[in-house]
């Protein structure tokens, strides 16, 4: 069988919103649907997600939704896929439990019962392929690595993953299986390149699980940490270190609760009895007593505490005396933030420590880890995925030490379609695959035009002119009226307001004047003759909305 392709949906290029697409004749394989948190020019949007076209155009040969694991990045999106169709969706028993709160958490997904627990001794055949699974190491439990068989061989998807010989049971990898598979022919091999470029191997946890507790220990007051909800190992962690010193533990958020009591109640979190209390039980206790757990909204927990660190009262501002340790390792797009945070909390009179100060954790693979598992898998192509272009780059170059050659490692952007034929894997013809961006309860209703707008009103601000004309009697009724916000302080200004009302009226009198008028190009001389003008003086380019009322005998319109 020729008719192979596997197609990249998201994930590369990029940190997060991890989906694949593996066609095997005319069945699809969709692996992993995750989604990424918004960078700071995408203003006001709350989450991406991939572009769901090729989902809607072949939903008829999708044979499944496949899950790697139960963080955003592979699981985010799949709320705006199944409150349309009714996808099956396989993942492991934690998987499975976590994606069950993203899709209660959104009203279209709700009702979706289409879920599937799987596990690593799993194997699923359908018409032109069998879906097996592996067990691997990452910051939560039940990670698993997918494998599509097919007639030509196999494809295997390594979900996010890392190598940690003293990993316990709960989080190792299953290095036979892994080499069982590579015993057969593996076609193609997609990897995880998020932690690429790294210089140093990964701390093992139970280094990091003592550092945490010899942090915790050395501090007499109250503890702030900043972790992220779904990293089940930290948050283990930090909970055990808690407990050791008899210090209660408070978690900020419902879905960070959600996703602790479900992790507790499946067995993959461990809390000693009355170690948890709630938000509201955090003023019985005192400071030295408490260790307090924000991750954020959307699982963020950096910005999260800037609030903090700014705020004027109440249980989440950060005090005089507190230690904020900051368990979460950030992106290098994140260090910025990262250290403008850590000046503001030392601004509040408080100590930071993060767990990368004297460690390197990390949920994904070294150079090491990448090319043992190239090594145990044989693999005759590389595609590295999950990772900016420098990452997939960096892989690629380990793969191609490894003794892959140059020509079967392929460096992909959103879109690409890997097909197979006479037993070589090439580009065929890319498909649409951008970006969806939500925005509230908007979805895919944000595009370039709107976060130009957005871009423009958080850079030079906008300027409104209001105006009022008798259109038959060609004149302007009332002087207009001007008002800026984010643009110039207006008391400081009032010659540039006066002169710019000249400037509008001039553009409203020509065009009263033209015996051909028309509301479009008056409108549009306003905004041209006014940006003309405002930026020759300040050298800035505002939104310019002009609104103009028409007043006729009897009639009122606005025109704007």
């Amino acid at each position: 069988m020729d008719n192979i392709k596997i197609i990249l949906l998201g994930g590369v290029r990029e940190n997060g919103k991890n989906m694949y697409a593996v066609e095997v004749g005319d069945e699809i394989f969709i692996l992993d649907a995750g989604l990424k948190y918004p960078d700071n020019e995408l203003l006001g949007i709350d989450v991406v997600v991939p572009d769901l076209t090729y989902i809607k155009e072949n939903i008829d040969r999708i044979v499944g939704i496949f899950l790697t694991h139960g963080h955003a990045d592979a699981i985010g999106a799949l709320p705006y896929i199944v409150s349309d169709y009714d996808i099956p969706v396989f993942g492991s028993k934690l998987t499975i439990a976590l994606a069950k709160i993203t899709t209660q958490g959104d009203k279209k997904s709700r009702g979706f019962k289409e879920f599937h627990e799987i596990d690593e001794n799993t194997a699923i055949d359908f018409e032109n392929a069998s879906v097996s699974f592996f067990k691997t190491t990452h910051s939560i439990p039940d990670s698993l690595g997918i494998v599509v068989k097919t007639p030509e061989g196999q494809i295997v998807y390594t979900g996010d993953f890392k190598f940690d010989q003293a990993a316990i049971p709960m989080y190792q990898t299953d290095f036979g299986r892994i080499a069982d598979i590579g015993k057969e022919k593996v076609l193609a091999l997609l990897s995880d390149s998020a932690n690429a470029d790294s210089l140093y191997e990964n701390s093992n946890e139970r280094d990091i699980a003592e550092y945490i507790l010899d942090t915790f220990k050395y501090h007499t007051g109250r503890i702030v940490v900043a972790s992220v909800a779904s990293n089940i190992q930290r948050m283990q962690q930090i909970i055990d270190a808690s407990a050791a010193l008899k210090r209660k533990v408070a978690i900020a958020g419902k879905d960070a609760e959600k996703i602790v009591r479900t992790a507790m109640k499946l067995g993959y979190l461990k809390v000693p009895d009355d170690v948890l209390i709630s938000e509201r039980s955090l003023k019985d206790f005192d400071p030295e007593q408490i260790v307090l757990i924000e991750t954020g909204r959307m699982g963020e927990p950096i910005k999260l505490l800037q609030r903090m660190a700014n705020a004027k009262r109440g249980p989440f501002k950060i005090l005089e005396g507190d230690l904020v340790f900051i368990a979460t390792t950030p992106t290098y797009a994140m260090e910025t933030i990262v250290a403008k945070t850590r000046d503001m909390i030392y601004r509040a009179n408080a100590e930071v420590k993060t767990v990368s100060d004297g460690y390197h954790p990390s949920g994904h693979a070294n150079k090491t880890d990448l090319q043992l598992m190239i090594n145990l898998l044989r693999p005759e192509n590389i595609i590295p995925i999950q990772g900016e272009y420098r990452l997939l780059d960096n892989h690629g170059n380990l793969a191609n030490e490894t003794g892959i050659s140059y020509k079967n490692i392929f460096m992909t952007q959103k879109g690409d379609v890997l097909e197979y034929h006479n037993g070589q894997f090439h580009f065929g013809k890319a498909i649409e695959a951008g970006d969806t961006m939500i925005d509230g309860i908007g979805v895919g209703d944000i595009g370039s035009i709107v976060l130009r707008d957005r871009q423009m009103l958080a850079e030079d601000g906008v300027f409104i002119a209001v105006v009022t004309i008798d259109r038959k009697k060609k004149k302007i009724v009332a002087r207009p009226k001007v008002n800026a916000r984010g643009f110039i302080y207006m008391r400081d200004n009032r010659e540039l307001l006066n002169d710019s009302i000249d400037v509008i009226t001039k553009a409203i009198e020509n065009n009263l004047e033209n015996k051909e008028f028309d509301w479009a190009n008056l409108k549009q001389d306003v905004r041209e003759d006014l940006n003309k003008y405002l930026y020759e003086q300040t050298r800035r380019h505002p939104m310019i909305l002009p609104i103009v009322m028409e007043v006729n005998q009897n009639r009122h319109r606005t025109r704007k």
